[in-house]
């Protein structure tokens, strides 16, 4: 009975600790932060450019699927409108590495707010908001990339779709 205790001992902590080699191996992700422009399209057939930033954090769940959470802020002033429009967005990813690149595509889901000031008139509104799109990642240094990024990312405001395309670019910071 003792050798079959102690050989149930073994196992379990045999067990325990590739276990967490394992998840400590899936356990990885990045951080991104960088510039972020937004072709604008007001659903008339118009369309302005907004300057921003974008941001990001990616945790793999799989060795190539990662659950990413994904923020942008785009500004500017088309036609005297002051337009402020932010993007949050949550949804998986699939990468895969290939020498020092490593292209992505991923498929994001959330909410999309416009803040608009005319004069003295402001006007706000949020909305379902996705982007379907991707990138690659070109290692830099061990730990750090270098990304571009393409969207499509339509917005429904004011009862009309808007079909806006967004380009980041920035640093990644991988762990």
């Amino acid at each position: 009975m003792r050798k079959f205790a102690i050989a149930a001992l073994f196992v379990l902590c045999l067990t325990s600790i590739l276990g967490s080699t394992a998840n400590a191996q899936l356990i990885k992700g990045n951080i991104y932060g960088g510039y972020s422009y937004l072709r604008l399209d007001d659903g008339n057939g118009n369309h302005n450019g907004l300057n921003g930033w974008g941001a990001s954090l990616e945790g793999k769940v799989l060795p190539l699927v990662g659950i990413v959470a994904d923020f942008s802020g785009h500004y500017g002033s088309p036609q005297a409108v002051n337009t402020k429009e932010y993007n949050f967005l949550f949804g998986p990813r699939v990468s895969f590495p290939i020498g020092k690149l490593r292209p992505f595509a991923h498929a994001l889901f959330g909410v999309s707010h416009i803040h608009t000031d005319v004069a003295s008139f402001s006007d706000s509104e949020s909305a379902f908001g996705y982007a379907i799109g991707g990138g690659a990642d070109y290692k830099l240094q061990r730990m750090i990339s270098g990304r571009l990024q393409v969207d499509y990312l339509p917005t429904r405001f004011a009862s009309t779709t808007q079909k806006n395309i967004r380009i980041s670019t920035g640093l990644v910071f991988n762990f």
